[in-house]
């Protein structure tokens, strides 16, 4: 079976343009949601 070489050199390409931000990725968006989840929480407060 003859392989396409153009079609799979547009492949790679595009996948080496992607740069889409996963969740998990580390970074300072990252960083903030984990302090976000640790930080103490704290109890809110009731209104009169």
């Amino acid at each position: 079976m003859k392989t396409n070489t153009r079609f799979i050199k547009s492949i790679t390409k595009a996948a080496a343009e992607n740069d889409t931000v996963m969740p998990w990725t580390r970074g300072a968006r990252r960083a903030a949601f984990i302090a976000k989840r640790n930080a103490p929480a704290q109890p809110e407060r009731k209104s009169a």
